[in-house]
């Protein structure tokens, strides 16, 4: 016998399986990062998509490389039969895992690319935040459901633990009851979002009134939508909610809108001449759209009469700011050249004779 051999017949088995394990680590990340230097260099600025994979798949290159040596290096090491067959397992329980994550990584780069040709900056932007909508709530399910299939066939390997594998695929509505019922809000969401997806009462960027507050649609999740309100807050809705409630859609089959502002006048006022005006200050309004300017009397009560001045804009923001924008000047307009318009209150004085009148 060799002196090598004597000098490593002094350490104990599992202690040169670790050495051995944590030196194939290190060989199998040294070859992965030298294959990926020379992989960006060779590829050239134009291979857009080959780049994208590159970035995105990073970890996965690197677990791949990982995996792939502890595979040849199993065989050799100075295990029992107990300890070879516990590393097999983790190795068979790697390997599902990896399958679970280039699936993952495939479908998010597949997604990013198709609904990258959209454009939601557009003014008519209907089909785009339709196809964004549905791709981005389609994407998260399809993830929930990859981790939690990867997940059970990989537990399922260990005979200890198969019973959660089991337990995962229950809850997704395969076997059992116990877990189903556990796993009940998460799969009432994920169901939500595909019908969501399909049915789309709302999409990305949406304008909508949900509990009395205004906003846009900013993010979908697998569990909840993101509202962007108009001071910036967030609010958070689950997506059972979008189905389960009512709410208000301002943009669901276009991004134009129409916006009013109210005024309230002396019934003396000349309408045709505060129209006119109105009519002007829309038309020097860049957020205006070209399409509806109206002005209408819409009631009359006890003390004045109602007015509505009626403007179209590309969007709920241009909407918002030209509202703002006509009751500023036209309240300039009224309180400076005609201010007989604005409402007076009114009262009859009776000239009845005293009592000393009256003999």
């Amino acid at each position: 016998m060799s002196k090598a051999h004597l000098a490593l017949a002094a350490f104990p088995d599992w202690l040169i399986a670790i050495v051995v394990l944590l030196l194939t680590l290190i060989a199998a990340t040294l070859v992965y990062r030298l294959l990926r230097t020379i992989l960006r260099r060779t590829l050239r600025t134009d291979q857009t998509l080959q780049r994208a994979v590159l970035q995105r798949a990073g970890g996965i290159g690197h677990f791949a490389f990982i995996l792939l040596a502890l595979a040849l290096v199993a065989p050799a090491l100075p295990l029992d039969r107990g300890a070879t067959d516990i590393v097999h397992r983790v190795l068979i329980a790697a390997f599902i895992a990896l399958i679970g994550w280039i699936a993952v990584l495939a479908s998010n780069i597949a997604v990013e690319r198709y609904i990258g040709r959209f454009k939601l900056d557009a003014d008519d932007n209907l089909m785009a935040r339709k196809t964004v909508t549905q791709m981005r709530v389609l994407k998260r399910t399809a993830e929930v459901m990859i981790v939690l299939i990867t997940a059970g066939f990989a537990l399922m390997t260990f005979d200890t633990v198969r019973e959660y594998g089991i337990s995962l695929f229950a809850s997704a509505g395969v076997a059992g009851l116990a877990v189903g019922f556990a796993a009940k809000p998460l799969l009432s969401n994920l169901i939500a979002g595909v019908q969501l997806a399909i049915t789309q009462p709302i999409r990305i960027d949406d304008a909508v009134v949900i509990e009395n507050e205004w906003g846009w649609i900013e993010e979908f999740t697998s569990t909840y939508v993101v509202i962007r309100l108009w001071d910036l807050r967030r609010l958070i809705v689950p997506l059972s909610y979008f189905l389960e409630n009512p709410f208000q859609n301002w943009t669901r089959s276009s991004s134009s809108i129409l916006g009013y502002s109210m005024f309230y006048l002396d019934y003396t006022a000349d309408v045709g001449r505060i129209r006119t005006k109105f009519e002007e200050i829309t038309k020097e309004s860049k957020s205006w759209d070209g399409r509806v300017v109206n002005m209408q009397v819409t009631d009359i009560t006890e003390r004045c009469m109602e007015v509505r001045a009626l403007v179209s804009a590309r969007n709920s923001s241009l909407a918002w700011d030209i509202r703002c924008e006509i009751r500023e000047k036209l309240l300039a307009f009224l309180r400076e050249e005609y201010p007989e318009a604005l409402p007076r209150w009114r009262a009859d004085i009776a000239d009845k004779p005293g009592p000393a009148q009256s003999g």
